[in-house]
């Protein structure tokens, strides 16, 4: 299949792909891309994508063929498609379904494991790993398994490259009548009332039930993917867990069920080190999931998951799942899952593992897309670029690798940038964010500013987040406790001075603080501050792909440099 010899891509035959920033198709090019590669290098005259089995198995769940895919590719490419690449596309989206997952009708306790022809089961024969999660042939065409090997089977035969459809069904679990209030919600974030779901709030909950119980929701921070997920609940009438990032965001989970839905506070529970409240929905963290009185003891509080019927649980904030819950989340394949996310990406590599057991993404909507629509703020990125003083200078240069990150990092200069950048919104809110307490602590008394740790009580950071939203509180500095679900809907400035190496996610999150749509013009300023001439400029070029992908510019700004755009 031939290219129009003018597309805008370079298509290599070991599955990358080069995007010329230039070309007048870059930005339909940028959209149709996002729906199969992944973006794993952005430089000013090149965009560097991808083409993984991950990224085509969650293509083929959202509905896409290997024949629509080749025929982008084809059309994007300026010199067609390299031999061989054609066919692997094929045969990898090909591996999305050929194995099914059914529930045993004769014995509850039993799944079946179909295949679409006899050699695959042959392969499938002589992997070891398959054999201790008790596979037997049953069939030319079927395995049996005991159906509490439900997510290790799917867990290990993802890592395999064959991923499963699982058609083993899910319980209902305990009924639990979810009425929307009459009216609810109002203010900048957009009136929404108890039958007015967004249009893709709704297509987001159409898609996961259409999967039949289990998927993941892409949504940037500020378009309501906690509506999706109270919208879900409602839909399904049934007992629910939802764990999620912080104690902070389980007091505002609580409160978005006590605001929009009819439900009462005796049906709403808080697990938490302050409360052990296992009721009809209960909201609970991931750290409380995870605690345990010493090390390599077992973990305290993971008889949650089974401690009622659930019908439905929410993993908020899916891309911070730990290990853990991981594990235990293979055991209760039987209960519908959902999770919510601003990103897909993981540090630690463990996307497959959110596939496998949480369940493919089933919707996901460009943030540049929303931007447009007016329901999340326009955003101007800009990095500034501090120099470092003569004497860090010295200091940086005899240093260890891992050392020079963190000097760069707390470069004292960064104190006078982000006092002149505060002076340049003198009448908006601003949030200043970082990673390391003493340069946190020598800004906040610099700039007088009340400042959020995580050894802040938390009664003490609801009168703080209280204070910002009401408008009696602009500056705020915060600790990366501020990275994850806060609610600072008026926030219109974020300059993050310090952050965890090249961290993706954390660079979405952090932008995402500001998206909330704004009154006026709906315009946010998001900075990013970096030492010139350091490692941490190439971390930042690393941290900013994922919003890169998502069509945000950075504009780079130095004391010696005028403007100028990547």
């Amino acid at each position: 299949m031939k290219g129009s010899g003018i597309g805008a891509c370079i298509v290599r035959k070991d599955r990358t792909l080069l995007l010329e920033c230039g070309h007048p198709g870059f930005e339909a090019a940028r959209m149709d891309l996002a729906d199969y590669c992944e973006l794993v290098k952005s430089l000013p005259a090149y965009h560097t994508y991808r083409v993984t089995p991950l990224s085509l198995w969650n293509a083929a769940a959202a509905g896409k063929t290997a024949e629509e895919i080749i025929q982008s590719l084809s059309l994007l490419s300026r010199s067609g498609i390299p031999a061989g690449l054609e066919e692997e596309v094929k045969l990898l989206v090909s591996r999305y379904g050929r194995l099914q997952l059914y529930a045993d009708s004769a014995d509850l306790s039993l799944m079946i494991l179909r295949a679409d022809t006899p050699g695959l089961l042959d392969e499938l024969a002589e992997q070891a790993s398959l054999v201790e999660v008790g596979l037997v042939r049953t069939a030319p065409l079927e395995y049996q398994c005991p159906a509490e090997q439900r997510g290790l089977l799917k867990q290990e035969l993802t890592r395999m490259g064959f991923p499963v459809l699982d058609y083993a069904g899910y319980r209902d679990g305990q009924a639990l009548h979810v009425p929307w209030k009459e009216s609810a919600g109002s203010g900048t974030a957009a009136v929404w009332d108890a039958f007015g779901l967004r249009d893709y709030q709704d297509a987001a909950v159409r898609r996961f039930e259409g999967m039949g119980g289990s998927g993941v929701v892409v949504l940037p921070c500020g378009a309501g993917k906690t509506i999706v997920g109270l919208a879900v609940l409602e839909s399904l009438q049934c007992e629910t867990l939802i764990l999620t990032s912080s104690a902070t965001s389980v007091t505002q989970w609580r409160e978005e069920l006590l605001t929009r839905t009819g439900l009462d506070e005796e049906s709403v529970g808080e697990y938490s080190g302050v409360k052990r409240e296992v009721r009809p929905v209960t909201v609970t963290t991931y750290q409380m999931m995870t605690h345990r009185r010493s090390k390599g003891g077992s973990f305290v509080h993971m008889n949650l998951f089974t401690q009622r019927n659930w019908g439905l649980i929410i993993y908020d904030e899916v891309h911070l799942l730990p290990a853990p819950v991981f594990r235990a989340t293979a055991d209760i394949q039987a209960t519908r899952r959902l999770g919510l996310t601003a990103t897909l990406v993981r540090e630690d590599g463990r996307e497959t593992d959110v596939f496998s057991l949480i369940g493919p993404k089933c919707y996901e909507i460009p943030w540049k897309v929303l931007e447009k629509q007016g329901w999340i703020a326009a955003v101007d990125c800009i990095e500034v670029v501090v120099p470092m003083p003569d004497e860090l200078r010295l200091k940086y240069l005899y240093a260890g690798e891992r050392e020079k990150f963190r000097i760069a990092a707390g470069n004292p200069a960064k104190i006078a940038a982000v006092a002149r950048i505060v002076s340049t919104h003198p009448n908006e809110p601003v949030l200043v964010i970082g990673q390391y307490l003493d340069q946190l602590k020598n800004l906040a008394e610099s700039l007088e500013a009340p400042l959020i740790t995580g050894k802040t009580p938390q009664r003490e950071r609801g009168e703080l987040y209280s204070a910002f939203r009401e408008g009696r509180l602009r500056l705020l500095v915060v600790s990366k406790v501020a990275n994850f679900a806060v609610n600072l809907p008026d926030a219109s400035v974020g300059i993050e001075v310090s952050g965890a190496y090249g961290s993706r996610q954390e660079e979405a999150q952090r932008l995402g603080r500001i998206l909330r749509p704004k009154p006026g013009e709906n315009k946010a300023y998001f900075y990013t501050l970096v030492s010139g001439d350091s490692r941490e400029q190439d971390f930042a070029l690393r941290r900013r792909l994922f919003l890169t992908e998502q069509g945000y510019e950075y504009a780079v700004q130095t004391e010696q440099q005028e403007e100028i755009i990547l």
